[in-house]
């Protein structure tokens, strides 16, 4: 098992099924997130459910975490891995000639995402913590969509924000497509599954700054 874990193929399939996994929770959070444009109540009942759901609180949340800092780490590890062995250098690069763009950054988008993800978590996990743990406030289901439209009145969070889903965007349009080559996925529906990373890639990324956007020219008037 150790020599497994410390190949190379172990570590892009660890890395694979942690980007996997992490699309999964993608699609739930886009979603949930959409209903703040579509009904605010349905919004705050959903968030309140996560919030507070024993299931998603103390197993889903640990695990989340666990493979946000697995496929990262993963992802370094192999970017350092690759550096190592490219022992002859392209005697005169050639930009896309020798690997799309996306491919040869992917370390960069994944650190800008990264740096995005602990604003995230800042604005929106730890202000849960503190709320139920350190003020420990009462029970409130109706506070979270005013919570996150307020996240998002000032003009240069929003645009952290969007800048943050372009780049995911970018990861997205490689990795996620990759992820399946890594898995052995190579057959009749290779082009179908291409296609629908790639729009994946698009929609999920473009939702998210929609709601940003949204929620910044609306805001919450006393």
């Amino acid at each position: 098992m150790s020599g497994l874990i410390k190949s190379s193929i172990a570590r892009k399939v660890v890395m694979a099924l942690s980007g996997l996994f992490l699309v999964i929770f993608l699609v739930l959070h886009v979603t949930i997130n959409l209903a703040s444009v579509i009904s605010p109540d349905f919004f705050n009942e959903a968030s309140h459910f996560m919030g507070y759901n024993p299931l998603v609180q103390y197993l889903m949340q640990p695990i989340l975490i666990i493979g946000v800092i697995v496929h990262f780490v993963m992802g370094f590890v192999l970017e350092i891995q690759n550096k190592k062995a490219r022992s002859v250098r392209y005697v005169k690069f050639k930009g896309s000639a020798n690997a799309p763009w996306v491919s040869r950054n992917m370390i960069y988008s994944g650190l800008v995402v990264l740096a995005f993800l602990g604003l995230h978590f800042y604005d929106f996990w730890v202000h849960e913590m503190t709320y139920k743990y350190i003020e420990i406030l009462p029970e409130d289901p109706t506070r979270y969509y005013a919570e996150t439209v307020e996240k998002f009145a000032p003009m240069w969070r929003t645009l952290i924000y969007v800048v943050a889903f372009v780049l995911l965007a970018l990861h997205l349009w490689h990795g996620f497509a990759s992820s399946f080559q890594t898995m052995g996925v190579n057959n009749k529906y290779s082009k179908g599954i291409k296609t629908f990373t790639q729009l994946f890639a698009v929609v999920v990324p473009l939702a998210f700054a929609f709601i940003a956007i949204y929620h910044h020219l609306n805001p919450i008037t006393h």
